[in-house]
């Protein structure tokens, strides 16, 4: 990647993602916000200012991908003078103080609630030392709660990451999202066919809608409207009818979508998948195990019986398209 020379004086980072698409996602907004507060991307840690390792605590060795990481960086670190490193995202959030304990020369450890403070703890770092930033839960804010509300630097034009929820409401055993991610939050169904539409109008076709539980989209939202003494508000399968609205978006013709829960796979799901030409034939169905006694053990809500119920449904209502 080149550098623009009129912006030599500006500082320069990488960001490295380990992990899942909502990693991925978070580390688009990441590289956004540098970018909006002048920062420049380049492609090497050598010719870098600012590394942000964005981690991942779900997979397998996270953990020593991390340290082995952070260890190679100290070197390049001591190399010159007022160089900073950043570790975020789940593996920070869980580990809060360890990180710092194990890796004292980094700059800036913060969570996954607390993606848009990267650019301000940057700042404070470079005046005042390291510092640590863990939320225990999601900001309530517009600009803040969700990523897609955060300025992005994407990598295509053409494909964009659009996060409809945030958080976990489930207890699978073997499962540390919902401690690291917090519970199910969904975003207003509104302000994602509104971004959607703005991503369209700037030139992307293909949206993937995500999720840490996507399909359970919208359950909250007609909770709390009951809560609030709405005795009208619509039980509806919420996440069917943003898929019909989000595939009915002027320039968009791919709609995808992970990661879902086989547990909340509905009809009208499938049914809105087969009727919206534009969301694809493709579906994420997450399979831990065939018995039932392991995925009673695991809490993951359902038998063998019922995955094969759903994904008999999902062939009766959807069939393979040509273009996909």
């Amino acid at each position: 990647m080149a550098v623009n020379p009129s912006a030599e004086s500006a500082r320069r980072y990488v960001v490295r993602t380990f992990g899942c698409q909502m990693n991925e996602h978070d580390s688009e907004r990441i590289a956004g916000l540098l970018d909006a507060d002048g920062m420049v991307a380049v492609d090497s840690e050598a010719d870098a200012d600012v590394v942000v390792l964005n981690t991942c605590c779900i997979r397998e060795n996270a953990d020593n991908k991390l340290y082995g990481t952070l260890g190679h960086l100290k070197t390049w670190k001591d190399e010159r003078e007022g160089r900073q490193i950043v570790v975020s995202g789940c593996l920070a959030q869980k580990d809060r103080d360890v990180v710092r304990r194990k890796a004292p020369y980094v700059d800036v450890v913060l969570g996954t609630h607390n993606v848009h403070r990267t650019t301000d703890l940057i700042t404070e770092a470079r005046r005042g030392g390291p510092i640590t930033e863990i939320f225990d839960e999601a900001v309530i804010d517009d600009h803040a709660l969700f990523p897609s509300a955060l300025p992005a630097r994407r990598e295509t034009s053409y494909n964009a990451w659009v996060t409809i929820q945030i958080g976990c409401d489930n207890a699978c055993a073997f499962c540390i999202v919902p401690a690291v991610r917090g519970v199910e939050i969904s975003r207003p169904f509104a302000d994602v066919v509104r971004e959607i539409e703005a991503l369209a109008a700037a030139g992307v076709t293909e949206v993937t809608l995500l999720g840490q539980n996507v399909n359970s989209y919208g359950r909250d939202l007609q909770l709390a409207a009951r809560q609030g003494g709405d005795s009208d508000a619509r039980i509806r399968p919420l996440f069917a009818d943003l898929l019909a609205a989000v595939g009915e978006v002027e320039g968009i013709r791919r709609v995808r979508f992970t990661s879902p829960h086989p547990k909340d796979m509905r009809p009208e799901t499938f049914a809105a998948m087969a009727a919206t030409p534009a969301v694809c034939s493709h579906l994420h169905y997450p399979l831990q195990s065939g018995s039932d006694a392991v995925l009673a053990a695991m809490h993951r809500g359902y038998t063998a019986a019922r995955y094969l119920e759903r994904l008999a449904d999902c062939l009766l209502y959807t069939s393979p398209s040509p273009r996909d």
